[in-house]
């Protein structure tokens, strides 16, 4: 039976084995708790909060946790950048498929991460609120709230480093989305928004359009990211292999500007740029479905029928719309939400062709062609 680690090993190689990062990812939520509870207690002595609004727990709590989020992801990575070199410079060949990012990469995920617990927690407090209406918290309950919300969050965003995959990388995907849309209708100001188009959320002046703006925006960012991370190891063997990849790679990156775009041109003020943006993104779309099985013959069958029964989903719902059938909004939706649900399980496709383990840089026959960039610039994730 084999016996714990050591306290001074875990201190030592942090992320070496499971149990270690594990009780890593412990210390760093202890870290948020003590952290987030001191200068809480201090704020909020001598008062009552309410539970979500200007001044409340939840918006403590919420930037807070936005703060433990950047700086545990941010030092989950460091981590595996340290791990990997003293692996390779050992001369072992990694156990797990251990992937390296550029820093703008790493800079991507540190905000997403960040934007999830920051809107995250906003979300969940304007529920309680609805729930506990009038409700009131005491400072030193107030305080420990914060404090359990900061931990929890540097806790999941820390494994969340150190463990990133590209199938994990989705579902922080999926989540950023989620959290980000809710968190936009929870504080529409126009409860009526879904009578016109998606679109609208982003075009008012209240904190339900910067919440709408900022997801997209970042969401952009973040599928530029997953370009390079998801197809960087696609198995290639032979050079129009190679260049596929590239091309898939090139149609993610097209596709993460234009949904930036989107939430950087709000429909009332570039009404054209928008919806070019908007559409741009569809017919990028549908390109790659269509070329997919040509560009990585590797990638699943069922994933590529799967792609082409969205595709026509998406054709029927362009239908009932120009009918009168549906209105805008559920087009968009229902459209917005089977992009992203394949881009997702693009990432978890990749994820499952993806070799084992990390080939040998000087061997591979397209290594020149690699996105890996140079060691000075890379952080390893």
């Amino acid at each position: 039976m084999s016996q714990p680690t050591s306290l001074v090993r875990i201190i030592r190689h942090p992320i070496a084995d499971a149990e270690s990062r594990e009780s890593s990812a412990l210390l760093v939520g202890t870290v948020a708790f003590v952290v987030g509870v001191v200068p809480a207690l201090v704020l909020f002595w001598g008062r009552d909060l309410p539970i979500a609004g200007r001044g409340s727990v939840g918006d403590a709590a919420a930037v807070g946790s936005a703060i433990a989020a950047l700086l545990a992801f941010g030092y989950g990575c460091l981590l595996r950048r340290a791990e990997h070199r003293r692996t390779l410079a050992d001369g072992r060949t990694p156990t797990r498929v251990w992937r390296r990012l550029r820093w703008f990469d790493v800079a991507a995920l540190c905000l997403a991460h960040a934007v999830i617990a920051l809107l995250g927690w906003i979300s969940l407090a304007a529920v309680f609120s609805s729930g506990f209406e009038g409700a009131r918290i005491y400072a030193t309950a107030a305080a420990a709230l914060v404090g359990v919300a900061m931990a929890i969050t540097a806790y999941a965003a820390f494994l969340s480093a150190v463990n990133l995959t590209p199938m994990l990388l989705s579902i922080v995907l999926a989540l950023f989305l989620v959290v980000g849309t809710l968190a936009s209708t929870l504080s529409a100001s126009d409860p009526l928004w879904w009578q016109k188009n998606l679109s609208t959320l982003g075009i008012s002046d209240d904190i339900s359009a910067l919440a709408f703006n900022l997801t997209l925006i970042i969401a952009g960012v973040m599928v530029t990211t997953i370009s390079h991370y998801a197809t960087a190891w696609l198995p290639t063997t032979t050079p129009a292999e190679a260049r596929g990849r590239n091309l898939v790679r090139l149609g993610l990156i097209v596709i993460g500007i234009l949904l930036a775009c989107v939430g950087l041109f709000p429909v009332d003020d570039f009404l054209e740029m928008h919806n070019l943006s908007a559409s741009g993104m569809a017919v990028v779309y549908v390109a790659m479905v269509v070329a997919l099985p040509v560009l990585v013959p590797s990638m699943p069958r069922v994933f590529i029928l799967l792609g082409y029964v969205f595709v026509g989903v998406i054709v029927v719902l362009a239908v009932f719309f120009i009918t009168g059938y549906y209105n805008l909004t559920a087009v968009e939706l229902v459209a917005f939400a089977l992009i992203f649900a394949w881009l997702i399980m693009f990432l978890r496709s990749a994820g499952s062709v993806a070799p084992t383990t990390e080939p040998d840089p000087a061997a591979a026959p397209n290594a020149s062609a690699s996105p890996i960039g140079t060691e000075s610039t890379e952080v390893g994730a």
